[in-house]
């Protein structure tokens, strides 16, 4: 079984683009290639905004202990509900965070592969 990879950084919007055009040109000509997943920001305060410790607890958490509901969540982590539930919704909106078919939340990526680039 492969690993689910996530890369998540800062990167111009261009460099993204590149690598979608680079992708699809390799599929035309028929390579097989493994499917990447991207996750950028367009600076590291943006980054640091969504990608805080408490979250990144969260998503360890859950990949660990398995699916849970948010009331499981707040109560392994020993937090209020209402911030973990904060944290699940912004992990949500960047697909850090899934709910399963019975609504219970799964953190999908085994590794979190972080790039910053210091200098634009």
């Amino acid at each position: 079984m492969t690993k689910q990879h996530i890369h998540i950084g800062t990167e111009a919007p261009d460099r993204g683009f590149d690598r979608f055009v680079d992708a699809w040109q390799r599929a035309e000509r028929g390579e097989q290639s493994e499917t990447e997943v991207h996750l950028n920001f367009e600076d590291l305060s943006m980054l640091l905004a969504v990608i805080t410790p408490r979250r990144l607890e969260v998503l360890k958490t859950l990949r660990q202990e398995g699916p849970m509901s948010v009331r499981a969540l707040a109560t392994t982590l020993a937090r209020d509900y209402k911030n973990v539930h904060g944290d699940i919704r912004a992990l949500e909106e960047v697909d850090l965070l899934e709910r399963t078919e019975s609504g219970t939340l799964q953190a999908p990526w085994d590794v979190i592969d972080a790039h910053l680039s210091l200098v634009a």
